[in-house]
């Protein structure tokens, strides 16, 4: 079990009640990470959720070569607790960034799932493992032909012409059906400060529809507006 206050905090909520937060603390877009989906264990579906401290991993293109490389593989150094984050080098990379071997030795790390800007792919030996993964898309093709990992534990951009969004070393990554949320960790005290109160007013406003009430009128008894 993670020795992380905040994490085991977190872990109470889901996704969604995350963004809530960060939203009503102006963060922008709530945190989430767009079109980043699971797919282990399941695709989808099931009440898989992850939270954890980000460790950044960043690939780059391998015509690169002037960027650093790690002195080992970021896998055999993921600390217990923590969600690995991969970052490819584009949006449109064909190529998948992580294989079934690494949630192996993930898992036997102790990491609390992976999270990929990026493809992945061995779906099959992921699901076998009941190893949490999202991903930007699935493939068959390995990395190793056209990208690298250059750097862990940095500043990472999410891949996306829609949103601007970072990932910091430490972050809190929040994962679920719904989808993956970065809450920065500046903010997360402030966050679960608001949380149960968003969570209690969505409970209340639930059981007023329930019982045949207006939505318009249960938001405005519930949530204020």
């Amino acid at each position: 079990m993670s020795s992380d206050p905040i994490v085991e905090r977190l872990k109470e909520f889901a996704a969604c009640d995350v963004s809530d937060a960060l939203l009503k603390l102006k963060h922008p877009h709530g945190g989430f990470l767009a079109d980043i989906v699971m797919y282990s264990p399941q695709m989808q579906s099931g009440d898989t959720k992850i939270v954890g401290p980000a460790y950044t991993v960043k690939f780059v293109k391998n015509n690169h070569v002037n960027a650093p490389k790690p002195p080992n593989n970021y896998i055999d150094t993921v600390p217990e607790g923590h969600v690995v984050f991969i970052s490819g080098p584009s949006s449109r990379q064909v190529n998948a960034l992580y294989g079934g071997l690494m949630s192996l030795r993930a898992k036997q790390r102790g990491a609390a799932g992976t999270v990929i800007d990026g493809r992945v792919r061995d779906l099959a030996e992921q699901r076998s493992l009941n190893y949490p993964v999202f991903a930007r898309g699935s493939g068959t093709v390995p990395a190793g032909e056209v990208a690298r990992p250059s750097e862990i534990n940095v500043p990472v951009k999410l891949n996306s012409d829609d949103q601007e969004a970072w990932i910091h070393p430490g972050d809190y990554i929040i994962a679920d059906v719904d989808g993956v949320v970065c809450l920065p960790k500046e903010l997360a005290e402030q966050a679960l400060e608001l949380m149960p109160a968003i969570v209690e007013a969505d409970r209340k406003a639930g059981i007023d529809i329930a019982n045949g009430g207006e939505l318009a009128a249960a938001f405005a008894k519930h949530r204020g507006k």
